[in-house]
């Protein structure tokens, strides 16, 4: 919900890795990516953030119910204790968002919505996950090492699999389909490389506007989408040398937390902390 701290002077120290989340940061502007993985700067949680959060929190610990239990009055009798949860959590959570709490009793509501509408997509009660919030974490054969959180990992009997990712929002339009896809294709590679084979289906399930976008991918398609990450890490590793990480002004700016820093909008970054970093190594979250 807001940046990683920083580790204490005495942790251990992760690896530099890549996640989908921080791939497609740099992707969408080099900038972006700096002030999240370099300069680890905070951003303010939004409502839509940190009901995301929330949603996914509830849809994990359903599957803690009996398969009979799993319909939509027990998901909505989660979101109380789940949001609790996370108040405790993170105490200044509630007053950040809600300066008015009677703002939070909505809020909630909405949360319960988006629940109710995966209960049209998919019926809980004939699924049992191998696994959920499941971290990937493989190292490629150039030493770039991925690391990413799957939402959930369904394996049939005969061995198939399945990536699920919940999505709290609406699907993209067709021209979209294909970003959308990115994290999809790097948590599909990453299970590739574990097990051995591919995943035999890639699920994205929106909960804003109830519907799923599937994909089959193929072993030798994950593979050159290999190759791809491969030449984001070299980019990110020759911005992080020179300091140069350009920003890439779009629509996306509008909502950015970084645009009175930026420069490309009249802002001023901080001074660069310099390179090598950890990029990733207290967000692996993808």
């Amino acid at each position: 919900m807001t940046a990683s701290p920083d580790p204490a002077p005495d942790a251990p120290r992760r690896r530099p890795a890549l996640s989908p989340s921080r791939a497609g940061d740099f992707k969408r502007c080099p900038l972006l990516y700096r002030f999240r993985a370099v300069d680890r700067l905070p951003e303010p949680p939004s409502p839509p953030q940190v009901r995301g959060t929330l949603v996914h929190a509830v849809l994990e610990r359903l599957f803690d119910l009996p398969a009979p239990r799993r319909d939509p009055a027990a998901a909505r009798a989660l979101v109380a204790p789940t949001w609790a949860e996370l108040r405790a959590a993170e105490p200044a959570l509630a007053t950040d968002l809600f300066p008015d709490p009677a703002g939070t009793g909505p809020w909630l509501a909405s949360a319960g919505d988006l629940l109710d509408g995966w209960f049209a997509l998919e019926d809980p009660r004939r699924i049992e996950p191998a696994a959920r919030e499941l971290l990937v974490e493989v190292e490629l054969a150039s030493g770039l090492l991925l690391r990413g959180y799957v939402d959930r990992l369904d394996v049939a009997a005969d061995g198939r699999m399945r990536v699920v990712d919940y999505k709290t929002g609406s699907a993209p339009p067709p021209p979209g389909e294909a970003r959308a896809l990115f994290p999809m294709k790097f948590y599909a590679l990453a299970l590739l490389l574990l097990h051995g084979r591919a995943p035999d289906e890639l699920r994205l399930v929106y909960l804003g506007d109830r519907t799923m976008l599937g994909y089959r991918p193929d072993a030798a398609e994950l593979l050159r989408f290999a190759g791809v990450l491969e030449a984001i890490w070299a980019a990110v590793l020759e911005a992080g040398a020179t300091g140069d990480f350009r920003p890439s002004p779009s629509r996306a700016c509008d909502w950015c937390a970084h645009r009175p820093r930026c420069p490309a909008w009249g802002g001023t970054p901080p001074p660069y902390p310099g390179w090598p970093a950890e990029p990733d190594a207290a967000d692996p979250v993808g």
